[in-house]
């Protein structure tokens, strides 16, 4: 990283955090922590000099008390008026507000990580409620929030956007509000209350106890896996990342006792549930909106939520025909590959080509050309290779991001960019060029609209009519600088967590603008709240190829679950991990990181039972198990491509559901258990839909599971072994190699087609 790129950036109203005195935030989280515990009064206090009972639409605002204590604010429902949905502390504010300064720092290999320092000017923690008043259909509540000396009025708008929905709006209202740049809520959580969803959180699917940033940012490397992370935090510039760091955040939760909330801004904001009877939302702006749910039962909640969010498109019928191929190398190592895994019986949906555009060999292992143009050295005869392919009913994926390299020879498409203002810029109006590993790239400004008519040119020409693509990964979306000059001084601020949902908005307008937009896949890594309206498909990004639970494959299932919650509900990881590594010593490679066949083959066991099985050959292919490194591992992956296949008569029906409903195809147990409290903690087991319950195997040389069983009786689709579980229970189940536990419900209609297929492909 250049020294330049490492400076702190000052950048006043962005973000604040509070503190008497500057204080540091390492990537997010384990600063904040102490921070927030060390300047907010754990109690500021609030005075009512108003109250009583206000319906708002299917909704009621009211001020109530509890056994003769201090008041407070609490909302209801008409369909259950003694549930509550959210409610504040008796005695205690609910709102704050305070004027800060920040700075922010990128950086990381690739850059796309964020530390924070802030200091709070100006902090108003104490809040009168003066007034309730009608304005044009909306519920209006005035009051002041003060401290130090100072003060501001504050409106808090209610208004009914559904039978189900409750939308609130805090604005400042004072001759000094817009010096404030940063609000915060505080209201009331129980002890045992569970909290999911906050996008794709890839550590923990329960965050209560927990603070989360809600920032897009690379997710890391090692992201806490001990020792790992810090030398990689010590020679990649800070890129090891926490539990916490992901390219695909949402601010908005589900909790077990069916409260659920979100906010529509886009500026970063922070979730704290780590004080056991409350939870603070701290939002970097002086205008905060947001929503709060009413439903029955999780799934309902999902569908509220995904009704403001958009939900996903269906799924084209193509992927479900086998497994999605990373090939790489050039037209006759792909043609090879093709006759191998047809000898082999594998079904295939497509063939995808990172490198399409041409090898880069950079530090790490082997990269790609940013410069979004079929290498027709490296991949001569495409055409005969795109017909062969044809010939098997497969199709051709490529790869593209929103960067463009510099490098002389490739950069065709930066140049073309650069020259008609489409790049993202510094202050001086030079482009920001932004660094991966070794190299630099311009980042197309999405704020431009005459830039996305150009870029979404580039894949309508490039990628689907001289490639002949039937889809592609658009990758990246976090690395947009906080200190960026946009087109007409677009807000930074803003932008940076929007900045993916633009990317997934132009991908999706150029394959409809093509008249492909039923037919193409494209999977995006990073999103955000209405990312799902616009992307067709989400993968989780980087993951190690270790079995551990900080970035390894236990994470896969925990991102799935959480962003399944948060209307990601087409969501899958690369089958083995990505990241690899090894050392030079005496002459030879030695691999440090790099997958073993049972972990690459229980990776793709998991995968046969999510939306998508797709392959990477990973960072540095040459140390990593691939598909055909053993006859072994190339009949167990032909094996589960046919289970994916065999299982697609049902996925059709999830993902159709997913588009109606946002319903995620994998669900976590408390989906579809909302009552069973057992199933608050399971974030290693799921449920397929609704009818198929699976336990992977996520610990190396295990050949069994300890599995859950929600209270009815359960059928083993290998064996028709059934496990009678009246009240819930735990149980041992085997699984050897080639037979993950995998049930379904006893009767289940769905489950009996399904083993009905499995003895069609002799797979039981």
């Amino acid at each position: 990283m250049a020294i330049t790129r490492r400076r702190f950036l000052q950048v006043a109203g962005i973000v604040g955090l509070g503190a008497a005195a500057t204080a540091s935030v390492v990537r997010g989280i384990p600063a904040v922590r102490g921070l927030l515990r060390r300047w907010r009064p754990d109690n500021p206090p609030i005075a009512f000099h108003a109250g009583g009972t206000h319906p708002i639409g299917n909704f009621v605002v009211s001020v109530a008390t509890r056994d003769g204590a201090r008041p407070f604010l609490r909302i209801t429902h008409a369909a259950e008026p003694t549930r509550v949905l959210w409610e504040s502390i008796p005695g205690v504010a609910f709102l704050a507000a305070a004027r800060t300064r920040v700075d922010v720092r990128e950086f990381g290999t690739p850059e796309g990580s964020f530390d924070i320092r802030d200091r709070v000017l100006a902090l108003c923690a104490q809040q009168s409620v003066d007034a309730f008043e009608s304005e044009d259909g909306a519920l209006v509540i005035r009051g002041t929030l003060s401290g130090a000396g100072r003060q501001t009025g504050y409106r808090m708008i209610f208004t009914s956007t559904s039978v189900n929905q409750v939308r609130f709006q805090v604005r400042l209202d004072s001759s000094q509000s817009a010096s404030f740049n940063r609000l915060s809520l505080r209201f009331a959580s129980a002890a045992d209350e569970h909290v999911f969803g906050l996008g794709q959180q890839l550590t923990f699917l329960d965050q209560k106890g927990r603070q989360v940033p809600i920032l897009v940012q690379e997710h890391g490397v090692g992201r806490g896996l001990p020792v790992f992370t810090q030398l990689v935090d010590l020679t990649e510039h800070g890129g090891g990342g926490t539990p916490y760091s992901t390219e695909a955040p949402a601010p908005h939760y589900i909790t077990s006792k069916l409260r659920s909330m979100f906010l529509e801004n886009k500026e970063y904001s922070i979730f704290d549930f780590q004080v056991p009877d409350r939870v603070m939302v701290t939002l970097y702006a002086n205008t905060l909106a947001g929503r709060i749910l009413y439903g029955r039962t999780p799934l309902d909640l999902i569908e509220e939520y995904t009704a403001y969010t958009g939900r996903m498109r269906r799924l084209p019928d193509w992927v479900h025909d086998g497994a999605i191929i990373c090939v790489e190398g050039g037209t006759d190592v792909a043609l090879e590959q093709l006759r191998q895994a047809t000898r082999a019986g594998i079904p295939i949906a497509a063939f995808w080509f990172q490198d399409w555009s041409g090898r880069r060999v950079t530090p790490v292992g082997a990269q790609v050309w940013w410069n979004w143009k079929l290498d027709t050295t490296l991949y001569a005869r495409w055409d005969t290779l795109v017909d062969a392919l044809r010939a098997q009913h497969a199709r051709v994926l490529l790869y593209i991001s929103g960067f463009l390299t510099n490098t002389p020879g490739h950069n065709d498409l930066f140049e073309q960019a650069r020259a008609a203002g489409y790049l993202v810029k510094r202050q001086d109006g030079a482009p920001y060029l932004i660094k991966n590993t070794n190299f630099y790239a311009g980042l197309v400004d999405l704020s431009n609209s005459a830039a996305r008519t150009w870029i979404k040119g580039v894949i309508k020409h490039e990628l689907i009519q001289r490639a002949h693509a039937s889809g592609w990964m658009a990758d990246f979306g976090e690395a947009l600088p906080f200190d960026a000059v946009l087109h007409r001084d677009a807000d930074p601020a803003v932008w940076h967590n929007h900045y993916p949902e633009a990317w997934a908005q132009v991908n999706r307008e150029a394959i409809d603008e093509a008249g492909k937009g039923d037919d193409i896949v494209f999977f995006n890594r990073s999103g955000f709240t209405e990312s799902p309206r616009y992307s067709t498909l989400f993968w989780l990004g980087d993951q190690l190829q270790t079995w551990d639970g900080y970035d390894g494959i236990k994470t896969a299932v925990v991102g799935v679950l959480s962003g399944g919650v948060s209307g990601f509900s087409l969501l899958h990881s690369d089958t083995g991990g990505y990241n690899a590594f090894s050392v030079k010593l005496l002459g030879r490679t030695v691999p440090v990181v790099a997958r073993s066949p049972e972990l690459f083959m229980r990776w793709v066991e998991l995968n046969a039972f999510t939306s998508v099985l797709r392959t990477h050959v990973g960072l540095d292919p040459s140390i990593s198990t691939q598909i055909d490194s053993t006859p072994t591992v190339l009949a167990h992956f032909a094996c589960f491509a046919k289970v994916y296949r065999a299982l697609g008569f049902y996925r059709k029906v999830l993902v159709d559901e997913a588009a109606q409903t946002g319903h995620p195809v994998v669900r976590a147990l408390f989906l579809e258990h909302p009552n069973d409290a057992e199933t608050y903690t399971l974030s290693q087991q799921f449920m397929f839909g609704s009818e198929l319950l699976v336990a992977p195997v996520l610990n190396a040389r295990h050949a069994s599971v300890r599995v859950y069983f929600p209270a009815g009786t359960w059928v083993n689709i290998w064996t028709d072994a059934v496990v009678a579980a009246p009240h819930g229970a735990w149980k041992e189940a085997a699984a050897p190699l080639g037979r993950p536990a995998v049930f379904c419900r006893q009767g289940s209609s769905v489950g009996a087609r399904f083993i009905a297929n499995l003895k069609r492909e002799a797979l039981r």
